[in-house]
């Protein structure tokens, strides 16, 4: 079987077997389900991909076995596939970067099931193009949840910032602020920690910025570690490793009182899509300095 040019080995392994799937067996959604799921959507996707480097989370015998995170590219991939060189804790490395539909593919077959992107791009790896607020529930209150949500965006518009809405594809949401890559990762972390620490001051029934859940109670956790060099965050239409394939799917911000979390998946996303195009097409047009935003916050608090 080939899908982008890439030769599906065992394409009827089933990857999420607790899935209902539109092949024929219905025995859940196997590797050649997703090798075309990520073809489908690689117009869209790629734009939110492109020249960043990931770190691949596989499961190579499906989800309900173990998976595992790798970052550095394995020996055996093939110089074909783009790569940007990275300076982590483990030393400079060199790391996947998808620029194209192929190679999107191709790491379907290696049973990377979500590639996970950094915030910034190879040419400026230490200046971020995206401000990421990811609303993390502590008890299954949707409602709740939505509502942080909504305070999060009403509060980045109130300072003059642009923000884009996902669906998580697990159990909340993401707010996402997009950058011109000025800032260092020290000095938008700084910033996002300024907003969330401003949204629990105001809403401290509803919102914290505690990292412990046990400090949490029922709150909603304002999660801004993702704004750090070298971390990474779930990207647009990506797939996440959980029963029934659900994916990470940009929304529109009219949509978030009847979008839940883990709505779209493999199955149904294409369909919106269809219909509804992206909804984060021509993000990187809205992208933002921090400089006035940061006045305007200190101004409120």
């Amino acid at each position: 079987m080939i899908v982008a040019q890439i030769d599906i080995s065992h394409p009827d392994k089933v990857l999420f077997p607790d899935s209902d799937s539109s092949n024929e067996t219905g025995e859940g959604l196997t590797k050649a389900d997703l090798a075309e799921y990520y073809a489908s959507v690689a117009p869209v996707m790629l734009p939110h991909l492109t020249d960043r480097p990931i770190s691949m989370q596989r499961f190579p015998d499906g989800i309900d076995q173990d998976g595992f995170y790798e970052k550095k590219v394995p020996s055996h991939f093939p110089d074909w596939l783009d790569t940007a060189e990275v300076e982590t804790a483990d030393g400079r490395q060199a790391q996947v970067t998808v620029n194209n539909a192929r190679t999107l593919v191709y790491l379907a077959n290696q049973g990377c099931i979500t590639p996970h992107t950094w915030l910034s791009r190879a040419r400026a790896l230490d200046r971020p193009d995206q401000l990421v607020f990811d609303l993390d529930p502590s008890i299954d209150d949707l409602a709740m949840l939505r509502q942080a949500t909504t305070q999060t965006g009403e509060l980045l518009d109130a300072i003059g910032l642009t923000s884009y809405l996902k669906s998580s594809g697990s159990r909340g949401y993401h707010v996402v602020v997009p950058l011109r890559p000025q800032a260092t990762f020290d000095e938008t972390r700084a910033f996002a920690l300024e907003v969330a620490e401003h949204l629990a001051k105001q809403e401290p029934d509803l919102l914290t910025v505690e990292q412990r859940k046990s400090n949490r109670g029922d709150r909603v956790y304002i999660d801004i570690m993702r704004n750090a060099y070298a971390q990474t965050i779930v990207p647009p239409y990506a797939v996440r490793a959980r029963p029934g394939g659900p994916v990470s799917a940009p929304m529109e911000w009219y949509e978030l009182s009847r979008v839940a979390p883990d709505e779209y998946t493999i199955t149904n996303l294409r369909r919106r899509l269809s219909t509804r195009g992206d909804p984060w097409n021509g993000i990187r047009r809205r992208a933002h300095g921090l400089t006035k935003a940061s006045e305007k916050l200190a101004r409120l608090r």
